[in-house]
């Protein structure tokens, strides 16, 4: 099919539950293509000779292969071609914002909008497991090296599976009861079927990758201990962000306040949604506020739906400001989640018995941008006014957790407590020991943990084979 025939085909919707059927669920939202629509969008990309997509990608996925493949329809070998660089690709094509990321490259994007790369790797992925398509892992012979992964997310599966089927012994470390990471307990099942992770964690221990929860390193056992007693050659830290910020405003030790990690883990991991068959305590409550701009505030607005409340979002800047993805914005606005924006919070108001009652909140208007470029929110005297709440949601980031910081001495961080590593090589500042994502980059997207993660291995393969590693924040290379 030549070029003009081709931008002659309109980019395929993805078929979505009704707003107001999903809002009484936790099922997908997105109902992803059927093979038909699939390979009808992967006929639409003009198979660039230097595809500009893949500059988008934190991965470096060969896009132009994997649509190729899904346009002939071998749908398994588009998978595999995927995984040569992605772990986990139908985790990718529902929760990375591919907008911002491979789809604004595409030669397409702005005339015609761009190919639904995202759409086409998450159908691909999910046919191959839905088929059982996907080939037995080869395990190849042991090399004799051990390693220990922290932590099971996105960074934690990628380097575990790299390294095992480079024939390396990992031994992974979760700190909460399931394995999975952010994929658990902070996106919602109705983004991320639960049953996903599940497979991809199933597939790490058909490896022979050993996983132990409940399992707090720098309580449980330090880093220092991993390699000097536990036999281990060489650490991957990949704990993730999970330290919530605060607002910092009188109230906010009320009972009722709740961090979005604290809110979402209840819901997604624990399943508060099913109480009393799983015995945790729901929050029951009649009308939620959350407060931030971004994907998980999203996730906690929409969530809060489902448990019966009246939702609301405070976020400080106006709608185009919000970090959220557009179509997370958009799902959230079609469910009936109310928005006030450039509104910021001053106080939780609560009763005599310290339980949230309400939010007091000051209007404000967009001044002069700041270093970020984004305009600077500019208070509005005596525009006060109260929003009537018994609940308050607080999603305006997360740092790292500084356990583990605290705990291995000559562990280098920044002053947000994100881990120094070498950018080339993703070495911390410990012979050894390594990181990646979000405990490296702060709050990011799953696609760039796996990145990183994919750069680490390389680096950790290299090390256990004698060869010398430019450590971060050292300036000196140490084997």
């Amino acid at each position: 099919m030549d070029a003009k025939k081709k931008v002659q085909i309109p980019r395929q919707p993805m078929p979505e539950q009704d707003a107001t059927r999903r809002v009484t669920n936790f099922e997908e939202v997105a109902m992803g293509y059927t093979p038909e629509t699939a390979k009808l969008e992967a006929q639409r990309c003009l198979r660039c000779k230097i595809p500009k997509c893949v500059e988008g990608c934190p991965a470096l996925i060969d896009i132009k292969s994997f649509i190729t493949l899904i346009a002939e329809g071998d749908f398994v070998g588009a998978t595999l071609k995927m995984k040569e660089q992605n772990t986990l690709p139908a985790v990718c094509g529902r929760v990375c914002p591919q907008e911002t990321q491979c789809e604004i490259k595409c030669v397409l994007a702005k005339k015609f909008g761009a190919v639904a790369i995202g759409r086409l790797e998450r159908f691909a992925a999910d046919f191959t497991r839905k088929k059982g398509g996907e080939p037995d892992p080869v395990v190849p012979a042991s090399t004799g090296k051990r390693v220990a992964v922290i932590g099971t997310g996105p960074a934690g599966i990628t380097v575990a599976g790299d390294l095992t089927r480079l024939g390396h012994k990992v031994v992974m470390y979760e700190a909460l009861h399931v394995p999975g990471g952010v994929l658990m307990y902070g996106i919602p099942e109705f983004r991320l079927p639960k049953e996903i992770v599940r497979y991809e964690i199933n597939c790490l221990k058909k490896l022979g990758v050993e996983i132990h929860t409940d399992y707090v390193i720098g309580k449980t056992e330090t880093v220092e201990q991993l390699l000097s007693e536990g036999g281990f050659d060489a650490v991957f830290i990949g704990s993730g962000a999970g330290l919530p910020l605060f607002l910092g405003v009188p109230g906010e030790n009320a009972i009722g306040v709740y961090s979005s990690n604290e809110y979402l883990t209840r819901v997604n991991l624990m399943k508060a949604y099913d109480f009393p068959r799983f015995a945790t305590a729901p929050v029951r409550a009649r009308h939620v506020i959350t407060v931030g701009g971004g994907n998980v505030a999203m996730d906690s607005a929409r969530n809060a739906l489902r448990m019966g409340a009246k939702s609301t979002i405070v976020y400080r800047r106006s709608r185009e400001e919000m970090p959220a993805r557009l179509e997370e914005i958009h799902h959230a606005e079609q469910e009936g989640v109310v928005f006030h924006l450039l509104t910021n919070p001053l106080k939780i108001i609560t009763d005599v018995n310290n339980r949230v009652v309400g939010m007091e909140c000051l209007k404000q208007r967009l001044g002069e941008p700041d270093a970020s470029g984004r305009r600077r929110p500019i208070p509005i005297e005596g525009s006060n006014f109260v929003i009537d709440a018994d609940a308050v949601v607080v999603s305006i980031g997360n740092n790292p957790n500084p356990l583990i910081p605290q705990t291995t001495p000559g562990l280098k961080v920044t002053r947000w407590g994100t881990v120094i590593v070498d950018e080339t090589s993703m070495a911390a500042s410990i012979p050894g020991v390594f990181a990646g994502g979000d405990v490296v980059s702060g709050a990011a997207t799953v696609i760039s943990a796996i990145g990183q993660a994919k750069k680490a291995a390389r680096t950790i393969h290299r090390f256990l084979s004698g060869e010398e590693v430019q450590l971060g924040g050292a300036g000196e290379t140490k084997k």
